[in-house]
């Protein structure tokens, strides 16, 4: 018999194994890519730790002449003999000014998104998108000057209705007369401030929601509130944090729209409708031109304070968003 029971296949041809190599070999502008994205990630990283020390060394002489306690002195006098200054007023007035700015713009924001993204017209979400966008790019100072001339003024009104009504939970007693030139002012400020950057990136995160996933939801009788509550807000859990912390940044970071608000003053208070006050961002900004090189390296340590607390914040928000993820459906 001519016929062999176990015949070789074979071998494939040279042009199909040239395809091959070819399919395996690296390009060369993908070479440079990478070259580019890696070099531009250890040059940010060299910045990162190039700041990081200039901070740390102008910061150690500060606090290597200080005579008061650099964390717990309600007093700010570098130009004193001896110098003493402290940050404890300046990290109060930060957080607490920051976090009320979130408790305002987070839900605002959150709802916004939701009614330009699901709710909302196509005529009117366009619009009203462009709208939003166009909040966010306007300039800090233009914020402070408006905060200044009318946002103060008319706050007086509702600082003496929630001193009235809202003493009693000691945070809105008014405690000392003046105008509304405070943390709280500041706040409401602050989170009209951050409120554009919130719902854009919010927005764009609820966009992306898979559409099938509403329109199961949709096909098993839920109604449009019960599709956003079980399929986009889980979806979007993780966006909405990271653009939190987005906010947060700029509202930690603020000054001149504080500068321009805020009366400021080196007392811890826990009534938020006296006047007074501070915040880093403003302190620096008030104290810099006027203070000499010891009053400068002292100004410097407050903003490696503030450094410091905006990579706790950043890093704890990362930690989040990674313990999120695989629930949110993100990373489907």
């Amino acid at each position: 018999m001519a016929t062999t029971a176990h015949s070789e296949v074979p071998p494939p041809k040279g042009p199909a194994i040239e395809t091959t190599k070819t399919k395996n070999k690296v390009r060369p502008g993908d070479r440079v890519f990478l070259g580019l994205s890696r070099g531009s990630g250890i040059t940010l990283l060299v910045i990162m730790a190039a700041i990081a020390a200039f901070l740390t060394y102008r910061a150690a002489l500060a606090i290597s002449k200080d005579e008061g306690n650099f964390f717990t002195t309600f007093e700010w006098n570098p130009a004193g003999d001896p110098p003493v200054f402290g940050i404890a007023v300046l990290a109060f007035g930060t957080v607490v000014s920051s976090i009320i700015a979130m408790v305002i713009a987070v839900p605002v924001a959150v709802g916004i998104a939701l009614f330009i993204s699901h709710y909302a017209p196509r005529k009117l979400a366009a619009p009203l998108a462009y709208v939003v966008d166009l909040l966010a790019a306007v300039p800090s100072i233009i914020y402070g000057l408006w905060g200044a001339i009318f946002l103060v003024p008319y706050l007086g009104g509702l600082n003496k209705w929630l001193d009235q009504y809202m003493g009693w939970t000691y945070i809105f007693d008014k405690s000392s007369p003046g105008v509304a030139r405070n943390l709280f002012t500041v706040g409401i400020l602050l989170a009209i401030m951050i409120l554009p950057i919130i719902t854009n990136v919010t927005r764009e995160v609820f966009l992306q929601v898979p559409r099938m996933h509403e329109e199961a939801a949709l096909a098993l009788g839920a109604t449009r509130w019960e599709v956003i509550r079980m399929s986009v807000l889980p979806f979007g859990r993780s966006g909405i944090i990271s653009a939190s912390m987005l906010g947060l940044g700029r509202a930690l970071g603020e000054t001149m729209a504080v500068a321009v608000v805020l009366s400021p003053s080196f007392l811890i208070s826990g009534h938020l409708l006296d006047p007074g006050g501070g915040t880093f961002a403003q302190n620096i900004a008030a104290k810099f031109n006027e203070a000499d090189e010891f009053g400068r390296d002292a100004l410097i340590a407050s903003g490696l304070v503030l450094f410091v607390i905006t990579l706790l914040v950043n890093g704890a928000a990362r930690m989040i968003i990674a313990r999120r993820k695989e629930y949110s459906g993100a990373n489907a």
